[in-house]
Formats: C-alpha cells, structure tokens, sequence
C-alpha cells in the first residue's frame, strides 16, 4: 500500500508539473487557459495529495505500532522482574555507573568506533512502578530503543535494546552496531573484537535468528548477555549475575 501511495504522489507530481509548464506557456501564447488544462492539473494536484497523505498516514500508524508492541514487551519484561525472588535489589551485582557515566561512556565508544546514528543526548528518567525503582527509555530512531534499568542508589543495573519491525531477515544493521557498543560499554578491557566474540557466543552470528523463537545467551565477566526475537520485537539485554 505504501508503495501505491509513493506511485500516485510521484505520478500526480510530476503531471502536474507538466501542465502547469503548459499553462505557463499557453499564457504567454494565447494570453489565456483553456479549460482542460485547468481540470487536468486539478485533477492531478488532487492526486499528488492523496499520495503524500497516504504515505505520512501510513509512516505514522508503523512508528505508533512499533512504539506500542516495544512498550508492551517492555511492560511483560517489567512484570517478570518485579515477580523474581530478589528481597533485596542492592544485592546484585550492578554496572558501578551513574546515568551520565554510562552515557558519557557509550558515547565515547561511539566517536571511536565511529558508530554513526548511535550517540545519545539525554538521558530522562522515570519511575517505574512494576519494578518499584527509576528507568530510563531513549529512543535512537522510530524502530530502535534503549531502556535502563537503575538500582536502589540510582546506579545502572540492567540495559536492554529494543527492535521493531519485520525480523524475516538476519538480524543486522544499526542493531548489531548497539550490541556492540553496548557491550564494549560494559567492558572497560574490551576491543571490537571481544564484542564481536561476545556476539558470536550469543548465537546471533552463527545461524539465522530470523526466527521468533530465537533465544540465545553467554555468560562473561559477570554478565548474562541475550539476545531472543518475539512477537516482532528482537530484544537485546544485559544482567548482571551472581
């Protein structure tokens, strides 16, 4: 549909373009319009509109959708925490970083790796009743975003990733990038190809994850890194484990 929409506003364009050259030139010629050329370029202006509206109409029902199926996943994600046997939240091993040294952090990986696409500005905070503690949720574009999750003395404790959209391909692109900045973010020690081991141990590299079973995870350093796809939603995290 979105490809019909894109046809009538580049056809309707285009025609409309032409006749009002005609126009132009009929003026200067017979020092008047006929008729038909007015209908005509009507007619196609009319067309040209009924594209463009299609396609903000359709661009902005995918960004809202993907938004919502990620928030949703988000919110089954917080009530599985909020349910596990931790009487005491401080007893986790946790990233030792505020907000803005994680972000300072995985901005500098970002210029030196140069990760286009990915710096962060700010980092907002929010309570999150679920989980009884503050979260963050920064959006990179309409299809990807990270949420945080902070510990009782407001240090970083756990980060997801959030994909939407169609997961009939291999997982790749601006995703990957995050991955790997996230986990050289977490590993001070870490080079580009530490992160690209730490993938591989995922899964993520050694088969097709186009699936929406997909789940897999590794262990390193203290931290459980997995990546699953569901619902159209391709999530990528990392705990800290006792």
């Amino acid at each position: 549909m979105h490809y019909l929409f894109t046809v009538l506003f580049i056809v309707g364009f285009m025609t409309f373009f032409v006749f009002l050259v005609w126009m132009i030139l009929s003026i200067r010629k017979h020092n008047r319009i006929p008729i038909s050329l007015i209908i005509l370029s009507t007619l196609c202006f009319v067309i040209a509109s009924i594209g463009m509206y299609g396609m903000l109409t359709l661009s902005s029902h995918s960004a809202q959708s993907g938004t919502d199926a990620a928030e949703e996943h988000e919110s089954g994600f917080a009530t599985v925490k909020a349910n596990q046997d931790h009487p005491n939240q401080t007893d986790l091993r946790e990233f030792q970083m505020t907000t803005d040294e994680f972000k300072n952090k995985f901005n500098s990986i970002v210029g030196k790796y140069r990760l286009n696409g990915l710096g962060i500005t700010v980092l907002k905070l929010k309570e999150s009743p679920e989980l009884g503690t503050t979260i963050f949720d920064y959006a990179f574009n309409d299809h990807l975003r990270m949420v945080g999750v902070l510990d009782l003395d407001q240090r970083v404790q756990e980060v997801r990733l959030y994909e939407t959209g169609d997961v009939s391909e291999p997982t790749g692109g601006i995703l990957l990038t995050a991955i790997a900045a996230l986990i050289l973010t977490t590993n001070s020690d870490y080079t580009y190809n530490d992160a690209q081991d730490v993938i591989q141990g995922v899964g993520i590299l050694d088969r097709d994850v186009s699936q929406s079973d997909f789940d897999g995870a590794t262990v390193r350093n203290g931290f459980e890194y997995r990546f699953s796809i569901q619902e159209d939603i391709s999530t990528f995290e990392i705990t800290t484990v006792e």
